[in-house]
């Protein structure tokens, strides 16, 4: 039961040392004084945030600062939460006003962001309830938002908590090195162990990340040079990076890559072939399949719906259902379905019988893609494609190869040059978006994002139909990586250019306003911010982490597609100004102040890049996912109906979608030459769907 000063009772406690756990984020100064009336810069009143249930706002006792202080409830986790913002990362001294008028240490953890920098902090007794002191520990914040947290760790709850002064002290701005070639040992057919050389800091390494291409699978902390992968596929190569990072979020350059393969499972014995399958509930883009069990030595693991080679969907779980909805098929059109089993080892079954049948008729509403055609083959990595104002023919980027092409309505592809200064970084930066200048017939322009030897840039060229020419840089100072770069530019219905930029994987930027990188631009041909950006600068919106899909819809509005981490990809309608959550956020959350999704994915479903819109309906390649998914407007509102996919495992990974222009088609890249693709260059294609 919550006891209620005045008067405060004593709590019979035993009292803990005053020595404070001192983490490896942080080195925690331990300051007990009383309260002086110096004022540190900013100040955050703890009964202006929040706190547990059974905790109160008071003010019956003396020399308090606001309008109170917060008594928090008697029990451990009872918790203050300050939303402290920084206008760049690194570390801020803070300092915490408390009274405790017992003759009990009433510890707390001090957490910054769900992290702790300081276990168990001491928050001893003061001469009584009316006597104030402060706990000062140095605490690393990241630019823009920050939630720092008190959580009682004893019964007895927290101390009387006053405010938070917090005082930012100069961040540092220096990063780590770039960790040792990582090397793999212990390899088995779900894990191995890696191990890399430790990076050095100006002020220390906090944490080493591990990524498989672009994606952070793993991370340790800074006083580790190993890790342990688990859950990995047998037989199956992994191309494994290791960056390193600080407290102040600074991320060192990428380390040499590993590639490593686990080994081939022992396990050889396939599942039997699936029970009977059988179909029903037909509709225009869906029907419902049903079978019977499999059985294997060591147990199914999946199922998969096949039509052909390709996947139309993997059925999971403990054990696997033997049923689904197979959903995103085309409309008024036959289907030859079977179902196959799969074990941990990789092994497959034969398939079972094969039920055949017709999807409905096609809708007139949005339309769904009806057909599918090679336009252009030969590619190697096609990133950007954007269309001539005329639609005579529209100009392709090769991110690898920095080369731009003139690729026509009948598939025929001519090279018309090259563009200067791009650079690779041997990941996922290169030569990315392109867009031509809605007054193109009168000036010749033509725009593109790449990564060079300083970092990315959007520059301007000129290109008379025929050839590329000139080189201006409109806007430098966009930070680049191995991975996370973003690349897209798009011109709006105001004419103004819009550029997705990553946080190269540094998260932090993305809150950081004083940084280009995890945003949405918004800039005039010249490169200088539009007139009407809200903060006056280049940036238009923020807290994205690796954006690479644009597209406008009937109403003008902007929709963005953009990578997740390791749990949710985004599509998000892109609001002036507005702050959409990463890193706090992934996928939707509760934020205060952050902007949820309209519709997210599982990043094994999607990892989304490009967009395009045809009849208000959203179109996003997949790559990860392999797939084309369709999300329709719904009519002139700012949400989304039921998403469905296509072509799901068929082609590939798809990069680029873009509607043809006086058509209810688009043009569809893939991206499989990559390391992730593991196809051989002039492998990828350019295909034509049309849209019924």
């Amino acid at each position: 039961m919550r006891l209620a000063p005045p008067p405060r009772p004593a709590r019979s406690l035993t009292r803990k040392t005053a020595a404070s756990a001192v983490l490896l984020l942080c080195a925690a100064l331990v300051q007990t004084v009383p309260q002086s009336a110096s004022a540190a810069p900013t100040r955050y009143e703890a009964e202006q945030g929040a706190y547990s249930a059974g905790s109160t706002v008071d003010a019956n006792h003396t020399g308090y600062s606001g309008t109170g202080f917060v008594n928090s409830g008697n029990a451990v986790g009872a918790y203050v939460e300050f939303t402290v913002d920084a206008a760049a990362a690194g570390n801020a001294t803070v300092g915490v006003r408390y009274s405790n008028g017992t003759t009990a240490d009433r510890p707390a953890d001090v957490l910054v962001n769900g992290t702790a920098v300081s276990a168990a902090r001491a928050f001893g007794a003061t001469a009584d309830w009316d006597t104030w002191a402060t706990s000062a520990l140095t605490a690393p914040v990241r630019a823009g938002s920050n939630r720092i947290r008190l959580s009682a760790t004893s019964a007895a709850g927290l101390a009387n908590i006053d405010y938070l002064d917090v005082q930012a002290s100069g961040g540092d701005g220096q990063a780590p090195t770039a960790p040792g070639a990582p090397s793999c040992s212990a390899i088995t057919e779900d894990a191995l162990t890696l191990n890399w050389g430790a990076s050095s800091d100006n002020v220390g390494v906090s944490m080493y990340d591990v990524y498989e291409h672009g994606n952070k699978i793993g991370e340790v902390a800074g006083n580790l040079t190993s890790d342990t992968l688990t859950g990995l596929r047998p037989d199956t190569p992994y191309n494994l990076t290791v960056f390193a990072r600080d407290a102040a979020g600074n991320v060192s350059p990428a380390s040499p890559a590993a590639d490593c393969t686990t080994r081939p499972s022992t396990d050889t014995t396939p599942p039997t072939r699936p029970g009977t399958l059988t179909s029903s509930h037909i509709t225009a883009t869906s029907a419902d399949l049903k079978w019977g069990a499999s059985t294997d030595d060591k147990g199914v693991t999946a199922y998969e719906v096949r039509s052909g080679a390709g996947v139309y969907q993997t059925v999971t779980g403990k054990p696997p259902a033997t049923s689904t909805t197979v959903t995103g098929l085309a409309c008024d059109s036959p289907y030859t379905l079977t179902v196959v089993a799969r074990d941990a080892g990789g092994n497959t079954s034969p398939a079972g019988n094969a039920v055949t049948f017709t999807t409905g008729a096609c809708r007139s509403d949005g339309g769904v893609p009806s057909s599918i055609s090679t336009l252009s083959s030969g590619w190697t990595i096609p990133w950007g494609t954007f269309w001539m104002p005329d639609g005579s023919s529209a100009l392709v980027t090769e991110r690898d190869s920095f080369k731009v092409y003139k690729l026509t309505p009948a598939g025929t592809k001519t090279q018309v040059g090259t563009v200067p200064n791009a650079v690779t970084t041997d990941g996922e930066g290169g030569l990315m978006g392109v867009a031509v200048d809605p007054g193109w017939a009168t000036d010749h322009y033509v725009y593109f994002m790449h990564s060079a030897s300083e970092g990315n840039r959007i520059v301007r060229m000129t290109y008379d139909g025929g050839a590329l020419g000139g080189y201006t840089v409109l806007l430098k100072g966009i930070k680049k990586s191995k991975y996370h770069n973003g690349g897209r530019l798009a011109f709006g219905p105001d004419g103004y250019l819009y550029a997705a930029t990553g946080e190269a994987q540094t998260p932090d930027l993305a809150q950081d306003k004083n940084s280009l990188n995890g945003k949405i631009l918004r800039m005039t041909t010249d490169g200088k911010p539009a007139p009407g950006n809200p903060f006056g600068t280049h940036l238009y919106s923020y807290g994205h982490r690796n954006p690479q899909g644009l597209a406008f819809d009937r109403d003008g509005r902007l929709w963005e597609a953009e990578f997740g981490n390791s749990s949710k990809d985004e599509l998000n309608l892109i609001k002036p100004g507005n702050n959409y959550g990463w890193p706090v956020c992934e996928g939707s959350c509760s934020t205060a102040g952050m902007t949820n999704p309209k519709a997210s994915w599982p990043v094994a479903q999607a990892s989304p890049s490009g967009i395009a819109i045809v009849r208000n309906v959203i179109y996003m390649a997949a790559l990860k996912g392999e797939r084309l998914w369709r999300i329709p407007i719904n009519g002139d509102t700012e949400s989304v109906g039921t998403p469905t996919a296509y072509y799901v495992g068929s082609y590939g990974r798809l990069r680029t979608v873009t509607k043809v222009p006086g058509e209810d088609a688009l043009w569809l890249s893939t991206t499989n030459c990559d390391n992730n693709g593991h196809a051989p260059d002039g492998s990828d294609k350019v295909f034509k769907v049309l849209i019924k």
